[in-house]
């Protein structure tokens, strides 16, 4: 090399030296040291801090991404180990992140299935924090902080006493092109819904999964049609966080967060609470053989989680599923005192928040009346039951079907819980819909391609004579009795009453008890029913107006003997023994005046009903009979005056309501 090289060599290396300086100063002003709360990400001075929990983690990196190089990060940044790192958490701040960045990290550290560490730093890995993700070919996380209006919202807050739930899934709820809505499938489209919501007398919403999920987790495909199975429900979140895009009518990846803001936002305005139903029992997370997306830890991961939905989304409740797995201990036993209960029921962020929990799991714990303490409602699987065996007719069923009406005091005094606590439903997401349980003996799931396995045998279903569609104006008639008795029986019960979304137009499954697979039109709304069905959508209205004036039918203690009284047929006392008695008649006093007078029959016979005299020498008024077509609402023109003179012939399979008028009897 001769000089005049060797001088160009020098001078290159000089510049390539102050470039690298520079390039090094330049990166160090961008990113800085962070804090490592909270974690996820946290937008403050014009930048961003990435907080990420992993306590045993040797190496992480945050990779940056644009969405026109989704495969290939355009920045990779290496967190030093001691300059950002505090404790088991690793953080940095990074200028000029703004809304819509996606990331994701990649984490090195020991490979010890044995322990639990399961480190592979050629994983891309989602930040368990993360609020929302990309819905791309690689899932990664959005960064997100849009600010949002939420107009001086107030929380609806209402008391147990005042709650009517309707349980629904976001996407099937308005999918079907018969729902008429705009954006079908969406957070807008059920927000295009709350009219209907409202006039129909719901009070609260509690939603299927609204966290993010893989849909394409199934491998099957329906054996009848061979189109591929998808996971509709959704009960196997991605992250506990980052609510689900796919039910978001914007492609935009982060404008899902907004979108379900603004639902919120005009539910609680039309009065309405959202409770959302949350898998905290098992997730997509898997062993050391994969799916490996985040590996959080759990139990402050929950809490955060629960905090984020209550303080940023703004909704008013939880349903956790299969609850009853996190009260089990490392070895499986059942605890009786929760730590982790406990604190999410004591959490003074949490402390308004409605919490319901599925008293059972997969591995054969049920604890309906006894789990944890008052704080927490449960699905009564047992009032789902006894109902339904009452009304098919089964035999030794009147004392549970009393029980249950009365809220269900055999199951919840004994442990300090009020009636409140008792969420009553006839049916689910999971099992027959209400026309269903009235149309099929058995359940119908080969298209889920588990060979008709899947799904709970026992369902306490009845056909009346034809299994599925009937023309036969015989099965028909007592098809819709049937399903008007349950609906009844579910307003006038003391304890929650829980609606499946649907019900109130007679959605059908084709006898599916177990759609968790079906995102197609097995699931999905068909409101071409509200048509062909409006006397059970009406009816639905009925009793909801009967439950808001009468108090006395939602109060949350049971009843004392002031309050009620039971017969049989004849006025005499029910015999709770004979396993052959089906009818039954119940006298509820409210407050002066106010008294009703309930008739069930679950014979295939008629039953004349002697009739008491009504308070203070008034007369009863009919307002519901659920073999007859009433004319009105019972909060508007009075119904016909009943002469208890002579016997009240209530029809099979049927059930009425009296309510006490001013007309005094005899004047």
């Amino acid at each position: 090399m001769n000089g005049e090289n060797a001088c160009q060599h020098k001078a290159v290396s000089r510049e390539r030296k102050f470039n690298e300086y520079l390039s090094e100063v330049t990166e160090t002003a961008s990113v800085q040291r962070g804090t490592p709360l909270p974690l996820g990400v946290y937008a403050y001075d014009g930048g961003v801090n990435f907080a990420l929990f992993s306590r045993h983690a040797t190496r992480v990196r945050l990779e940056l991404f644009t969405p026109a190089s989704d495969s290939t990060p355009a920045r990779i940044i290496d967190l030093d180990p001691v300059r950002n790192r505090t404790g088991d958490v690793w953080h940095a701040w990074i200028k000029g992140i703004a809304p819509g960045q996606r990331y994701a990290y990649r984490v090195d550290g020991p490979h010890e299935s044995g322990k639990g560490n399961c480190f592979n730093f050629r994983k891309l890995l989602l930040d368990p924090c993360a609020t929302a993700l990309a819905r791309e070919a690689t899932p990664k996380c959005v960064v997100t902080g849009e600010r949002f209006d939420w107009h001086d919202d107030r929380p609806p807050r209402h008391p147990w006493s005042k709650t009517v739930i309707y349980e629904t899934h976001v996407r099937g709820f308005t999918r079907d092109v018969s729902s008429g809505v705009q954006f079908p499938g969406t957070y807008r489209g059920l927000t295009e819904k709350i009219p209907y919501l409202k006039e129909l007398g719901v009070t609260a919403v509690e939603l299927l999964p609204v966290q993010e999920f893989n849909p394409n987790a199934l491998s099957r495909r329906d054996p009848q049609s061979g189109r591929p199975l998808r996971n509709y429900w959704g009960y196997d979140p991605v992250a506990f966080f980052a609510v689900n895009g796919a039910y978001s009518s914007v492609v935009e990846s982060g404008q899902q967060t907004l979108e379900f803001k603004e639902m919120v936002r005009q539910l609680h305005a039309a009065g309405i609470e959202v409770i959302i139903d949350i898998a905290l029992d098992h997730a997509a997370e898997a062993d050391e053989h994969g799916p490996a997306l985040c590996w959080p830890a759990v139990r402050d991961l929950i809490l955060s989680a629960l905090r984020y939905w209550v303080t940023d989304m703004h909704v008013d409740g939880f349903r956790f599923d299969l609850t009853c797995l996190l009260g089990r201990d490392a070895t499986g036993k059942v605890l009786h005192n929760v730590p982790l209960l406990e604190q999410i029921a004591e959490d003074p962020i949490l402390r308004d928040a409605k919490l319901v929990a599925a008293a059972w799991d997969v591995a054969g714990a049920y604890q309906v009346g006894s789990f944890s303490e008052r704080r927490w409602a449960e699905w009564n699987g047992r009032y789902r039951d006894d109902v339904r065996r009452f009304w098919r007719g089964d035999d030794g069923m009147l004392c549970a079907f009393a029980s249950r009406i009365c809220g269900s005091a055999d199951l919840y005094a004994n442990s300090g819980k009020g009636p409140e606590c008792s969420i009553n439903f006839v049916t689910c997401h999971e099992g027959f819909t209400l026309n269903d349980l009235v149309s099929f003996q058995s359940k119908h799931n080969v298209a889920n391609g588990e060979g008709n396995r899947d799904g709970a045998d026992e369902n306490f279903s009845a056909n009346y004579g034809v299994e599925g569609a009937s023309d036969d104006p015989r099965v028909e008639s007592v098809r819709q009795r049937q399903i008007k008795n349950f609906l009844l029986t579910l307003f006038i019960s003391r304890g929650v009453p829980m609606l499946l979304g649907g019900d109130e137009f007679r959605r059908t499954q084709l006898g599916n008890n177990n759609a968790y697979c079906q995102d197609n039109e097995t699931s999905w709304y068909d409101w071409s029913r509200l048509r062909r069905y409006p006397d059970i959508h009406r009816f639905v209205r009925q009793v909801a107006a009967l439950r808001r004036a009468y108090p006395v039918l939602a109060r949350e203690r049971f009843y004392t003997r002031a309050e009620i009284s039971w017969f049989a047929a004849t006025l005499e006392t029910p015999d709770w023994s004979d396993p052959r008695a089906k009818s039954l008649g119940c006298l509820i006093r409210a407050a002066g005046r106010d008294a009703l007078y309930l008739m069930f029959n679950a014979h295939d016979q008629p039953v004349s009903f002697t009739i008491p005299a009504a308070p203070d020498r008034g007369r009863w008024q009919l307002a519901i009979d659920t073999s007859q077509e009433l004319p009105t609402m019972p909060d508007s023109t009075p119904g016909s005056c009943v002469d208890r003179t002579r016997p009240y012939v209530l029809e099979p399979h049927s059930s009425a309501v009296l309510i006490a008028c001013d007309s005094v009897e005899g004047g």
